[in-house]
């Protein structure tokens, strides 16, 4: 398990960018969903010990991550939201770099285990090809590659989809799944669909803190009954703001599609409809705003 406990990081100028977080983090996918800015790369740096925390603490297997980064460091897999590779250096070769800075010091070993992750990530057949010449799907596979390498127990991944076309986000996704099945894998991102898709439990981070976290479905069946929806002219929508909590409004034939919370029916037009996870994290960044 992981486990955060109080953790709470103020940069220079006095921008706070943690305060006070707690989550408890079982086997399996688990989102921490926020927009951008909401401070969930700094909370992916900390626990993979790139940056100090001001105070609190991080426990993985029962170890505090502060007092032995290098007992955590040997059983990570982290996908940054960006990195570089060496220019010209094949798939293959670059990947073997990684896995000797990683300690796999045995050759045959590393060469096992650096053929079967680029089998799993689909990228074999292209493992002579310089990792720089990638598509941006190629390369977030090829991160997912380098992650993986040394068996490791907690997995990291950063904002892993933006940017990738459908198709590549499925395999990505997919693959995601796969991975999640044997260890912890910790996805931050600001698409609600990849959490949607992939984790059973979440947490939602704005403003540097957690305004929501549990089990999706749950979250989700807190607003059953509570979801209205109606198509309106765009020019009536400043008028139905000021009366209803409307949780989003998105373009359908011209018109706008609204979705408002209201424990009655708002009005006859609105039909009831069934809540999904975009649904509770517009309501919870719309408490958080609100300041309830």
């Amino acid at each position: 398990m992981l486990e955060i406990r109080n953790l709470q990081k103020t940069y220079a100028g006095g921008v706070e960018a943690l305060k006070s977080v707690n989550l408890d983090i079982d086997k399996g996918m688990f989102g921490l969903l926020g927009p951008n800015g909401a401070g969930k790369s700094t909370l992916m740096r900390t626990i993979a010990t790139l940056q100090p925390a001001d105070s609190g603490d991080i426990i993985f297997a029962g170890q505090s991550v502060f007092e032995a980064p290098d007992k955590l460091r040997a059983r990570l897999g982290y996908l940054p939201q960006e990195f570089g590779v060496y220019p010209g250096m094949s798939a293959e070769a670059l990947l073997d770099h990684f896995a000797i800075l990683k300690g796999l010091n045995d050759k045959q070993t590393r060469r096992d285990q650096v053929a079967a992750l680029l089998q799993q990530t689909n990228l074999y057949e292209v493992r002579k090809r310089a990792v720089s010449s990638f598509s941006g799907g190629m390369r977030q596979r090829f991160g997912i590659a380098q992650a993986l390498l040394g068996d490791p127990e907690l997995v990291i991944v950063d904002e892993p989809t933006s940017g990738l076309d459908p198709e590549e986000r499925n395999r990505f996704h997919n693959l995601l799944s796969e991975i999640g099945e044997n260890v912890i894998v910790l996805l931050s991102t600001h698409i609600v669909e990849d959490v949607q898709d992939l984790c059973p439990r979440m947490a939602i981070l704005a403003g540097g803190a957690i305004v929501q976290s549990g089990i999706c479905s749950e979250l989700m069946a807190e607003l059953d009954g509570r979801i209205w929806q109606k198509t309106v002219p765009k020019a009536e929508t400043q008028n139905w703001e000021a009366e209803y909590q409307i949780l989003s409004r998105t373009l359908y034939a011209g018109q706008h599609r609204l979705r408002v919370l209201s424990e009655l029916i708002p009005e006859d037009g609105y039909e009831a409809v069934s809540p999904t996870l975009e649904d509770v994290y517009f309501q919870a960044l719309s408490s958080f705003r609100l300041g309830d």
